[in-house]
This record gives structure tokens, C-alpha cells and sequence, in this order.
């Protein structure tokens, strides 16, 4: 996984809820390209025909709240979304999301510092937002273990890898 992240902003307000990331009647798709196809479906319908690999989605306050099931966190890395940024983020996607290997990072007052369309760049190791070459905000790095989460892609790898790395001793 690349530690230097650029795409172009969504921007959506505060208590972005996991049906409006992936509405639950689609919840009986499980093939993950499937999932891909309604992405921010009950927020934007036409989202997936917008964003491109790499783009970031940036939020207010309490991006992910309500149901627990990992479609929502699955279709944003199945689409591309690069990272999401926001204010704060539910508890239950948040560890969903850095589980698959989809950085989140939270920074107070982003949803005033970003417009739509905003080209930005985000550093995962030194926690810096640039949009274009303008430092924008500096947040708190990723401790080591959620960067050696997310470089494996995601929980299960990164367990895979060091059991796999045991039994070759």
C-alpha cells in the first residue's frame, strides 16, 4: 500500500449512516464486485459512475453510524475510495474499515477546510492533508500497527503473514 495517497474530493455532511454508504436491500450481494456497484448509493446514486481509484471521501461528523456489517466498509475499498477523512467516524466502521485496509484518518473541521473536487494529497505516515501543494491540516500518523494493517491489506493478511512467517522458522 502506497503511504502517499492523491485523488479528488466527495464531500458529504456529518452522520453519513451505513445505508447511505451501501443501502441494506443490496445486502444479499456478496461477490465484492457486486458490492462495488452501490457505493454511496443512498447518498449519491450516481457515485460509482464518478469516482475514480485513489479519490478520498471527506465527511463531518460520525461518517459510518448504524449497522455493524462490513458491506459498508467493503464496497468503499471495492470502488477505490483511496481514504476517508472526517471529523469523527462510528466506532464499528471505523475498525470495519481499517480491518479491510481502508485508511481513515480524522481531522477536526475538514468538512470547512475541503470543497468538492478538491485535488488533494494525503501522507498516511506524516498525517498531512495537501490540497494541490497547500498544506490544508496535519493530523495524528497512524501508529505503526494500523500502517502494518493497512501495507497488508487488511487484518486477516497481516495474520496470514505472520503465522505464515512463524512456521518458516
Amino acid at each position: 500500500m502506497q503511504k502517499l495517497l492523491s485523488g479528488n474530493a466527495f464531500v458529504f455532511g456529518n452522520n453519513v449512516d451505513t445505508d447511505q454508504i451501501y443501502p441494506g436491500r443490496f445486502v444479499e450481494f456478496t461477490d465484492v464486485e457486486d458490492v462495488a456497484k452501490y457505493a454511496m448509493f443512498g447518498s449519491d446514486p450516481d457515485f460509482t459512475k464518478k469516482v475514480k481509484k485513489g479519490d478520498f471521501i471527506v465527511a463531518g461528523t460520525n461518517f459510518g453510524c448504524g449497522s455493524s456489517r462490513e458491506h459498508a466498509a467493503i464496497t468503499l475499498k471495492a470502488v477505490g475510495v483511496g481514504a476517508i477523512i472526517a471529523e469523527s467516524f462510528a466506532r464499528i466502521f471505523y475498525r470495519n474499515a481499517i480491518n479491510l485496509g481502508l485508511p481513515l484518518i480524522i481531522c477536526p473541521n475538514i468538512s470547512k477546510l475541503i470543497q468538492a473536487n478538491d485535488t488533494l494529497s494525503l501522507d498516511l505516515q506524516s498525517g498531512t492533508i495537501r490540497r494541490e501543494r497547500e498544506l490544508i491540516a496535519t493530523v495524528e500518523p497512524m501508529s505503526e500497527y494500523v500502517l502494518n494493517i493497512l501495507e497488508n491489506g487488511g487484518i486477516k493478511s497481516l495474520i496470514r503473514h505472520q503465522l505464515e512467517a512463524e512456521n518458516n522458522v
